[in-house]
């Protein structure tokens, strides 16, 4: 059993198409084939052993350990320093070949200093955990098939087989270098040639150093930024520039608990957001491939417009639980697909229409059918902006007039305006205006409490929620109205411990004393540091900044959310949409130093 694990102590590699997550005992724990929401084939991660890892680790006592990413790359490097020597295991994946066919995974043993004895063990099981491949030894390693996935795994080690599973021992001394390299092929086609290590290694580094350095932020917050851009890299697909929310499933919100969730797939609410991180660090080129996944995505029936799809647009995120699965730390359901696909969130239309005016100002590969399409979405959301709906956060109780989608829709409304003022495009402004001031009505009226003097969570509420963060950012009303500046002090006395965003009231247990529930939620905090720039309390945002940078793992890894009481990371990991956050609250820091607007500040205004 894994009672014993930590989401921060998993490393991250990728290579644009899937990811592993490796342990701090350089154990591969989750690996899915070929894609990011594939079957995994290591799934010890929210299981056990038998349920698929692969293990390098001396076999002698460990004196110390430490690990890093190779300089600005996503080469993860675990050194082990034993009473015979030292030596470091490479873990990291080659660019794929061409496409989906053929994917590698390599681990690379380098010695150090003196000579230390190594040990291999590994369980490849296909489909979750649950398919034992027929495993055959042959010479310089292995092969395994299991239906339509095969694998090979290459390496001077001489291996047996047990059981399904795999072994070796070996002694790497000073100087030597043994490779171990995982190719996933199918099973019916032709085993594709052998790769290299030392050289995928040398041009897997390149890469990595080249794409970085077109990195554009301050010094100062360049550590922080370059990492989780490359997280960001790392989570989108090469192919269809779609981007997952994580590259885990069911890593529990609560401990212990049923909120396991499948994030292997890509959310519309990330669109503008990432955009502007994206954006503002140089990258066009990815800016450009995410806007062409959200046009592809969103084109057809406004009304099937759906919160969440698959990686190239797939609509169908069927959701069920892998039964044979104990779960991380024993917290079950384990979940594939995602039900929310299903829910009506009406804030996506704003996020849409956001997004894609968003191209429209920074001239991204300008296409003469998106008015066509925005028009189309502004139509169906004039017909159904009043209704109920659920909320961002994806509740699965009610549906409710929830404030941040109507202010959502008022974005919407506000962006189609902008687009005809500012790029001469045809639409009916005048009707458009008297709609968006319609909506901006209604959510001064019922969304905001007198009694609170803050907006709050849905009409006729008292509770409160983070993501009335966003309302100066998205240009509904300046920060410094009284109503927003209320809602922030709200937000900060009843939503936080020790600076600590919850998404919303029921899960801040620190009042109560209690340490389950969820945890604060990582993005939330650096929307509260992008609120207290705009205000200009450049302090105390760089402060909460510099707290949140904090609880990253050893790497510069963050998991959805933090529990500030157990002090641990909580949810699904690497999350992208708190690396989004990262990374933009950081241009907002650095802009403001230099006296400029920053995204948080131009959201609202382009």
């Amino acid at each position: 059993m894994q009672h014993h694990k930590r989401i921060e102590d998993y490393g991250f590699i990728g290579n644009m198409r899937t990811a592993a997550l490796v342990d701090r005992d350089a154990s591969i724990d989750w690996l899915c084939l070929p894609r990011f929401d594939s079957d995994a084939c290591c799934a010890a991660l929210v299981g056990e052993h038998e349920n698929g890892y692969w293990k390098i680790w001396p076999s002698q006592a460990i004196r110390s350990t430490r690990r890093r990413y190779r300089e600005e790359s996503l080469i993860l490097e675990t050194e082990v320093e034993t009473a015979s020597g030292r030596a470091v295991i490479i873990d990291f994946m080659p660019l794929s070949r061409e496409n989906d066919s053929v994917v590698d995974v390599i681990r690379i043993v380098e010695g150090r200093e003196g000579g230390v004895d190594m040990r291999m063990d590994a369980a490849f099981r296909f489909g979750y955990g649950r398919i034992a491949p027929w495993v055959r030894i042959r010479d310089q390693g292995i092969t395994g098939v299991a239906g339509p996935d095969g694998i090979r795994l290459e390496t001077p080690v001489p291996l047996v087989e047990e059981d399904n599973d795999v072994h070796g021992s070996f002694t790497v001394k000073a100087g030597e270098q043994i490779p171990f390299v995982l190719t996933w092929y199918r099973s019916f086609c032709e085993e594709p040639p052998s790769r290299d290590a030392e050289q995928a290694l040398a041009d897997t580094e390149a890469w990595w150093q080249e794409w970085s350095s077109q990195c554009e932020i301050e010094d100062e917050y360049r550590e922080p930024v370059v990492r989780s851009l490359i997280t960001l890299k790392a989570l989108t697909h090469a192919e269809t520039g779609g981007m997952v929310g994580a590259a885990t499933t069911s890593l529990p919100e609560e401990m212990g608990g049923q909120k396991n969730w499948d994030y292997r797939y890509t959310w519309l609410r990330d669109a503008t957001f990432t955009l502007y991180a994206l954006l503002s660090s140089g990258y066009r080129n990815e800016a450009c491939a995410w806007r062409q996944w959200l046009l592809r995505a969103v084109a057809g029936d406004p009304s099937k417009l759906q919160p969440i799809y698959g990686l190239a647009g797939e609509r169908r995120l069927y959701e069920h639980e892998l039964d044979w699965l104990k779960g991380f730390n024993g917290s079950q359901p384990v979940r594939t697909g995602n039900g929310a696909y299903q829910q009506r969130q009406l804030d996506i239309y704003g996020e849409v229409m956001d997004g894609l005016h968003l191209g429209r100002v920074h001239d991204i590969e300008p296409n003469e059918d998106i008015w066509a399409i925005q028009c189309t979405l502004l139509d169906f959301l004039e017909a159904h902006w009043q209704e109920k709906g659920m909320s961002l956060w994806e509740h699965r109780g009610p549906a409710r007039h929830y404030t941040h989608s109507k202010v959502m829709a008022w974005v919407a409304v506000d962006r189609a305006i902008k687009s005809v003022e500012e790029f001469g495009l045809e639409g009916d402004v005048e009707h458009w205006r008297q709609l968006r001031q319609q909506i901006h009505d209604e959510v001064c009226e019922k969304g905001f409490s007198s009694q609170r003097n803050a907006f709050v969570q849905y009409y006729g509420a008292d509770s409160l929620d983070a993501s009335l963060l966003l309302i100066p950012q998205v240009g509904f009303l300046p920060v410094d109205d009284p109503r927003m500046v209320g809602t922030i002090d709200a937000i900060q006395k009843d939503l936080t411990h020790d600076g600590f965003v919850y998404r919303f009231q029921s899960d801040k247990k620190a009042e109560c004393g209690l340490t389950d529930g969820e945890g604060a939620f990582t993005v939330c905090g650096f929307w509260l540091v992008d609120a207290l720039v705009m205000l200009g309390r450049q302090d105390e945002a760089a402060q909460l900044f510099d707290k949140l940078l904090s609880v990253r793992n050893d790497l510069g890894l963050l998991a959805e959310e933090y529990d500030p009481i157990q002090k641990r990371q909580l949810g699904n990991f690497p999350q992208a949409f708190s690396h989004v956050g990262l990374v933009n609250s950081a241009h907002n820091l650095s802009c403001c130093q230099k006296g400029v607007k920053g995204p948080a500040e131009e959201r609202g205004k382009e």
